[in-house]
């Protein structure tokens, strides 16, 4: 069920059997000369309403901006301050908790956003108002990302072009995919300049691509963005059953540690 799209009987009708909700969550980034930047949190969207659809659990409209200030350099990238992201997300997620939802999965498609919904989720459990917990798409598969992609690079990379390519793939200017790898990073992690002794040595990403990108863009193809999309749905809608069976006490955080095991302290 998609949240704005249904009416206010229609929820109640939802909460009065159900309390999970999911909550995509993106940005809007450069993503180099080939994707728009709207990449991430289309990716996002997609994977929460296709999931949503399979269980029948509510999903959220997406959250489009997010914790991106290391692009800031390229043309267009938005991007909100890490507290006013945590403090928004845990606002809109209380909203929520409010019409009784009490468990909830992030469907995030931009890792600038990862530790700072854990930070929220931490937040609402500890408050014991929720349970909340940070999905990444490509954490979810690792081994078939590995297996599609010989440099699939963090960002920009063969395997955002290729789930786009199925999500949406008017928007991929397929043109310029070859000027996308050329004018970027292919193989990041060879690259001697990014660790030091180490140390990350850079803050943003015009210091390792010029063009923003990383990994070898040119091994993406639609069969393999359809591949991704459909196992990282399929763990996704696994996440959301394996949620919403679990009881309410497994969920909240556990009682302090007895530090005088035996004490007859009264």
């Amino acid at each position: 069920m998609y949240l704005a799209d249904a009416t206010w009987p229609e929820l109640g009708d939802y909460v009065a059997e159900e309390s999970l909700a999911v909550v995509p969550v993106g940005s809007t980034e450069q993503h180099g000369p080939h994707l728009p930047e709207s990449t991430d949190h289309r990716i996002a969207e997609a994977l929460a309403r296709a999931a949503a659809d399979r269980t029948g659990h509510l999903c959220t409209p997406v959250v489009p901006v997010g914790v991106s200030p290391h692009p800031r350099q390229f043309h267009g990238t938005m991007w909100v301050d890490a507290p006013v992201f945590r403090d928004y997300v845990e606002s809109l997620t209380r909203n929520l908790t409010y019409h009784g939802i009490d468990r909830v999965v992030y469907v995030n498609a931009h890792g600038g956003n990862v530790e700072h919904l854990r930070e929220v989720g931490r937040r609402l459990r500890d408050a014991g108002d929720a349970y909340a917990v940070e999905w990444m798409w490509n954490d979810s598969i690792p081994d078939l990302v590995e297996e599609l992609f010989e440099t699939p690079g963090p960002h920009g990379g063969p395997k955002e072009t290729a789930m786009m390519m199925h999500v949406a793939p008017d928007l991929v200017r397929e043109d310029r995919i070859e000027d996308a790898r050329d004018g970027g990073l292919v193989d990041w992690r060879a690259d001697g300049d990014t660790v030091v002794h180490g140390a990350r040595t850079f803050y943003d990403a015009v210091e390792n691509a010029d063009n923003g990108v990383l990994g070898d863009q040119t091994d993406a193809t639609p069969e393999a963005g359809r591949r991704l999309f459909e196992a990282a749905t399929d763990q996704l809608v696994a996440l959301l059953e394996w949620l919403d069976d679990q009881p309410r006490e497994a969920l909240v955080p556990p009682d302090h540690v007895d530090p005088q095991p035996g004490s007859r302290r009264s």
